[in-house]
């Protein structure tokens, strides 16, 4: 398996999540299940089956996270030579220079990435877009919805 690239505070939030389903909602559905169970007649017992599916998409969920972190390369940003260019991991400044909104973006993986908190996928239009750009630099950026350009305001390592 290829390793992918994540960084501390996304594996820590990943790691929190799997803690989480395997030692909190694990045991909540194996009661609900127990419960749904003593109930009786399991083929027309909508908890059974509704406790079971939950457990099935726990579990899938749960085996997706363990794949995350054993294919794990995590990159801690803090401890990269800093030279103002925009890699992963990096936390930028950006002016949309059609509207002139500035916005921060951070870089990050697949299994972080979140654009409505500001964290963006390193292989997605946008990523690509600013990575390799530097300090004051522009990028044109091809969206689904056009053609966008911006200015990078900063580059911060944090």
């Amino acid at each position: 398996m290829d390793k992918q690239p994540i960084t501390v505070s996304g594996l820590k939030k990943i790691k929190l999540e799997l803690d989480e389903r395997k030692n909190i909602i694990r045991p909540k559905i194996v009661q609900a299940i127990a419960e749904a169970r003593s109930h009786g007649d399991l083929k027309e017992n909508a908890e059974y089956h509704a406790a079971k599916e939950e457990q099935g998409l726990n579990e899938k969920r749960v085996q997706e996270l363990e794949t995350t972190i054993a294919t794990a390369n995590v990159i801690d940003i803090t401890k990269i030579k800093k030279d103002d260019k925009v890699i992963f991991g990096a936390t930028i400044i950006v002016k949309d220079l059609e509207t002139e909104k500035e916005n921060k973006y951070k870089i990050v993986g697949k299994d972080e990435a979140d654009v409505k908190s500001g964290l963006i996928f390193f292989q997605s239009p946008m990523g690509k877009g600013f990575i390799g750009k530097s300090k004051g630099e522009f990028a044109e950026i091809k969206t689904p919805s056009g053609e966008k350009n911006f200015e990078i305001i900063d580059v911060q390592y944090i």
